[in-house]
């Protein structure tokens, strides 16, 4: 018995031993092979493969992407913050042939659980807005600048805007809209690049770099609810989107 096994038994601990060990027959070794002297050793080169789950992901250029493209793309988008506390993206509605384009900020809770723009009481007024300039709200389409719910109703901030850009430009270029009408400062000043105000902004069209539509601004009906003596200067800017359509 080895010193290393008396040690083990001295501890208690059983000793296995194997006793008729398998003994390797000479007809199992691998024979040595001995190249001919007229054959050239070839080099073997590793070749690396790729690693996998690395796959080059191609990135999609909105520009090209149809309405329902341009939806399924929105719904997956994962862009900024917002994803992360959205139930549903808010892609918009309303009429792909429409010459009235409405945009506003961003989606409240109740669009959320709604599943549409300019929902609730917000939306009862946009109607009764819609139909005094002669339209009802399936023959325009309503958007915002952001996809996604804010946090607490909060507008959208810079960097939010900043993500859903392409994919609002690309409704615009799809629409083609005749008047775009943006709701509110948020989707004023996103729109427009700038830190102006409601009243340095309102009863002029704008324009935006590379799109041929021209931009009303006016109050969102969220703010008209709030500050009812505002509505007459809403009426007053729906007056000249009406003659700028032609109504």
């Amino acid at each position: 018995m080895s010193n290393k096994n008396a040690y083990l038994k001295e501890m208690g601990i059983d000793v296995w031993v194997e006793r008729n060990p398998p003994i390797e027959s000479p007809m199992q070794q691998e024979p040595v092979v001995t190249p001919p002297a007229d054959i050239t050793p070839v080099e073997i080169k590793e070749t690396i493969m790729p690693e996998i789950g690395h796959e080059v992901v191609t990135p999609i250029d909105i520009k090209t992407l149809d309405w329902q493209a341009l939806r399924s793309h929105v719904a997956e988008c994962q862009s900024c913050d917002l994803s992360k506390t959205r139930t549903q993206t808010l892609f918009g509605s309303g009429s792909q042939t429409a010459s009235l384009m409405i945009i506003g900020g961003a989606p409240n809770l109740t669009d959320e659980q709604q599943g549409d723009v300019f929902s609730g009481e917000a939306g009862k007024l946009l109607g009764a807005m819609l139909k005094a300039m002669g339209f009802q709200r399936n023959e325009v389409y309503l958007s915002n600048i952001v996809k996604c719910k804010a946090p607490e109703n909060q507008e959208p901030s810079e960097q939010q805007a900043a993500s859903c850009e392409s994919y609002l430009l690309r409704q615009i270029s799809l629409l083609k809209p005749k008047l775009i009408l943006a709701l509110g400062n948020a989707a004023a000043q996103s729109l427009l690049k700038t830190k102006s105000t409601m009243s340095r902004l309102r009863g002029q069209l704008h324009y935006i770099d590379g799109i041929s539509s021209p931009v009303l601004i006016s109050y969102h009906p969220t703010y008209l609810l709030a500050a009812p003596n505002e509505k007459r200067k809403a009426w007053e800017d729906l007056q000249l989107a009406m003659k700028e359509l032609g109504l």
